[in-house]
């Protein structure tokens, strides 16, 4: 095997500038691959952490039928304190929850004593949130322009910057919210504007922030019900697997007419974004194709034609008494050293693209959302199984030149000019 081994790469040596074309051309595919890959991974991780650090959360609770009746925002839909208490003892109970924060969703109307329009408000209790969306306050801007930790208080209001604009109110600014309760009864408070919110979905977005004590006077809440709880897990990773073991739990839980009290969902089913994460996933297995392509292509060709030019070599050796298996492994190895070389290297030069991509800082625009910076990166596990798929591919490009020539007729083979 040894013998075979060295054979393989004298061969591979005895056609430099063709080898080394070979190799460059995967090398440069890998390479490709790596870095599309690194960068489109990390786009998709800040957008993520974008949207679940900042607003949405992880994971979100509500009563069963909240989420296809959304854009209403029903507030017969809301969950009870006792609903609430039961919610609250699995989260506690489960080790991979490491924070969780009640909210109310409301649609209402803002007023700054000359125009009206709507608002859709999210009521909650900041340091909760805060510890649920740690990014939260990063979108607000607030009078004396410092971050606070508690960023809403009774009494006050986050207007989103587009509202904000449009009706010429800043922070500081006297508002009247007036909404109106399941009774159909209205009721309206005086808020002070604290910040101004960038929205993460861009101008369309008309969602601000009051403290949801004040929501519950509003909507004369005799019990401190909710609409969601918004869930934050220690390893965003086991995401999949701590869904699905709140959600075995809460499927115990049923009313008197046998059906489902509460839902889960994980903001894949609550952010349009999701379509564009599977948009990058369909990209980057489309860029290994594309790679495997030309893998595939490149040693194909280079074995044919190094099978063409050493007919009379191969009759040569089976004249002489070697095997045809041996012949045929001859090849397979020149194919195989040539797909480990082009992809030590392609790693290699991989690694030190992505090293550089985070040495100059790229820096881009998304929605509303400036400056925000990539940190591409590439996993071991992701550069071993793309080293491996090349190694595959390299061998079963070989195979039909491989095989061709271990089925050579020795006369028929020396005779070839």
């Amino acid at each position: 095997m040894n013998k075979i081994f060295k054979m393989a790469i004298r061969n591979l040596m005895r056609y430099k500038r063709r080898t080394l074309l070979t190799a460059l051309l995967i090398t440069v595919g890998i390479l490709t691959v790596i870095l599309f890959s690194g960068l489109a991974g990390s786009f998709k991780e800040m957008m993520i952490g974008q949207i679940t650090d900042s607003n949405l959360a992880q994971m979100q609770i509500h009563k069963k039928g909240y989420v296809s009746s959304i854009d209403s925002m029903p507030l017969n839909l809301n969950l009870s304190p006792k609903e609430y208490k039961t919610i609250e003892k699995i989260l506690q109970d489960h080790p991979d929850v490491v924070a969780y924060a009640p909210r109310i969703k409301l649609s209402a109307m803002l007023s700054n004593y000359s125009e009206t329009t709507n608002i859709r408000l999210n009521a909650v209790d900041p340091e909760k949130e805060t510890m649920v969306c740690p990014d939260v306050g990063n979108r607000m801007v607030f009078k004396d322009n410092v971050r606070k930790k508690i960023f809403v208080k009774p009494g006050e209001i986050i207007i989103p910057k587009n509202l904000a604009k449009g009706m010429k109110v800043k922070a500081g600014s006297l508002v009247v919210i007036v909404a109106q309760n399941r009774d159909g009864s209205i009721n309206g408070l005086n808020f002070t504007v604290a910040a101004i919110i960038e929205s993460v979905l861009g101008p369309q977005g008309k969602e601000g922030y009051i403290h949801i004590k004040d929501a519950r006077t509003l909507l004369r809440m005799e019990k401190p019900e909710v609409t969601e709880i918004a869930i934050r897990i220690k390893n965003f990773n086991k995401l999949s697997a701590v869904y699905t073991d709140l959600k075995s739990s809460l499927l115990k839980f049923e009313n008197k007419k046998g059906g489902l009290i509460f839902e889960i969902h994980t903001w894949e089913k609550l952010s349009p974004f999701v379509n564009i994460a599977k948009m990058i996933d369909l990209m980057t297995i489309s860029m290994k194709i594309i790679m495997i392509a030309i893998v595939l292509i490149s040693i194909l060709n280079v074995m044919i034609m190094s099978v063409y030019e050493r007919i009379r070599e191969i009759g040569t050796m089976i004249a002489i008494g070697t095997s045809p298996n041996k012949i045929m492994g001859l090849f397979l190895s020149e194919g195989f050293f040539l797909g480990l070389i082009s992809g030590i290297a392609g790693n290699i030069i991989g690694i030190a693209g992505i090293y550089l991509l985070n040495i100059f800082k790229i820096r881009f625009s998304f929605g509303r959302m400036d400056n925000l910076l990539l940190s591409p990166a590439i996993n071991i596990n992701e550069l071993f199984w793309l080293t491996a798929i090349v190694l595959l591919v390299s061998v079963f490009a070989t195979l039909q030149p491989a095989y061709k020539a271990s089925k050579m007729e020795p006369v028929d083979a020396l005779r070839h000019v």
